[in-house]
């Protein structure tokens, strides 16, 4: 007889492999020797991701991606870390409204973040560029980073800062020597974070991208409108690769923070 645990195991293993199985058919297709994506697979080959290194347009889309992630993550890691210690450690009016104006990025829709952002900029005479592409991700990643530091921030004791200070310590040695190092795990999983998500986004990127500037999400967007082709494939699974393996990383590096802490 199966138990009611068992049916919540089984419809929890269905969901996983609904989920995943597409990405493993695209992992997979991106090793066929065939420029046909088709099974069964004819052979097993890695010319894809050299045509990949080949193709100067994905190279550049690549290292746009790389630098806005890179960017993006400084920027909403950096007001991220400021705002939180403003929200958690001091008493100000308009709180509330700040708290609440800052996490509203993720309640709002994406799609509707961008039009608004766009128009409002457009009505100001500002034109698209990389600084408004920048914006929009800081704009679309700073909760994340706010809402992973406060929840860090609010476990540590205000006691070590006030004996810090109370031994002659400034508030800025104070915050680089005592608070900084405990609350370290949380902004470096913020910090990835805004680097994953800013790395992934596509919706908010097609609108505020100016022309000739592609990340890697809108040029596979564009290499679509063609065909599904196996570099699409190799790409999709570089994809992968970064934005699964740079969590992962994240969240063993501030394991091993928090123990040695």
């Amino acid at each position: 007889m199966f138990s009611g645990w068992s049916f919540i195991r089984l419809g929890t293993i269905l969901v996983y492999v609904f989920m995943f199985a597409p990405v493993s058919v695209v992992v997979l297709l991106s090793f066929n020797s065939s420029q046909f994506g088709s099974f069964p697979m004819e052979g097993l080959s890695f010319r894809w991701f050299v045509a990949l290194w080949d193709n100067a347009a994905i190279v550049r889309a690549f290292q746009t991606s790389m630098m806005l992630g890179a960017l993006t993550a400084v920027i909403s890691t950096t007001l991220g870390v400021l705002a939180s210690l403003a929200m958690v450690r001091y008493t100000f009016p308009g709180k509330t409204a700040i708290s609440t104006a800052l996490i509203a990025p993720i309640l709002v829709p994406e799609v509707v973040l961008a039009v608004a952002l766009l128009l409002f900029l457009g009505a100001m005479g500002v034109p698209k560029s990389f600084p408004l592409l920048l914006a929009g991700h800081v704009i679309f990643t700073l909760p994340f980073v706010v809402l992973v530091v406060q929840a860090r921030l609010v476990s540590v004791k205000r006691e070590y800062e006030e004996a810090a200070m109370s031994l002659g310590a400034g508030p800025i040695e104070t915050f680089f020597q005592i608070t900084l190092p405990l609350i370290l795990p949380a902004v470096l999983a913020g910090g990835l974070f805004a680097f994953t998500i800013s790395f992934d986004d596509i919706t908010g990127t097609l609108f505020w991208k100016p022309g000739g500037v592609e990340t890697v999400p809108t040029q596979i967007f564009a290499m679509l409108r063609n065909s599904i082709s196996p570099e699409i494939n190799a790409l999709g699974t570089v994809m992968i690769v970064v934005t699964v393996a740079l969590p992962l990383l994240g969240a063993a590096a501030a394991r091993r923070l928090s123990r040695k802490q």
